[in-house]
Parts: structure tokens; sequence; C-alpha cells
């Protein structure tokens, strides 16, 4: 199972977020999921309850892949999570799928 080694604001353009991962517990093999449209608020920056909503029914899709490293289950949980805290919703996020 991979292991969220670390979250840094992206140097991607258009991108908020990376979110880098080790592939197993013992390797030193990393990857880096760029997550979240820079030029669009989420729900930790606008707090709107019906525009999470519609975000949520929206991208629910994206949890089809049954990966939490991908970027739509990171956004879903992180960026539009329960809590308007980025960083609640990251540890819930760690929490939920023992990254």
């Amino acid at each position: 199972m991979p292991k969220l080694i670390s979250v840094t604001k992206s140097n991607t353009p258009g991108k908020k977020w990376n979110f880098t991962f080790k592939r197993k517990p013992n390797s030193t093999q990393t990857f880096t999921r760029s997550v979240g449209d820079a030029t669009r608020e989420d729900y930790t920056m606008h707090h709107n309850k019906t525009r999470r909503k519609r975000y949520l029914q929206r991208h629910e899709k994206d949890l089809k892949t049954g990966d939490p490293t991908r970027a739509g289950y990171i956004s879903y949980y992180v960026l539009w999570g329960e809590s308007t805290s980025f960083k609640a919703n990251l540890a819930a996020y760690k929490k939920r799928f023992s990254l």
C-alpha cells in the first residue's frame, strides 16, 4: 500500500498541490499527483456547502477507480472534504485510507 510522504504547493502550471507518495513501505520509488485547479476555489477556500454538495455529486464517479492516490480521490476528500480546514481534511484522508 502506498504511503503519503509529503504535500507541497505545486509548481505545475494550473495546479494547487503536489501529493507525493512512496510506492511501497520499504521502497525508494515515489510518485506525485498534482491536484486542484489553481484558477478555481475549493471548499477549503469558499466554505459554501451548496457548492460542495454539487461538486461531490459531479465527482462521485472519480471514486470508481478504487485508488485513493488518484487526483480525483485526493480532491474529493481533501479539497472538498467535510471540513473547511485543509489540515483537518488531510488528516481525515490519511486516516481513512491508512496513508
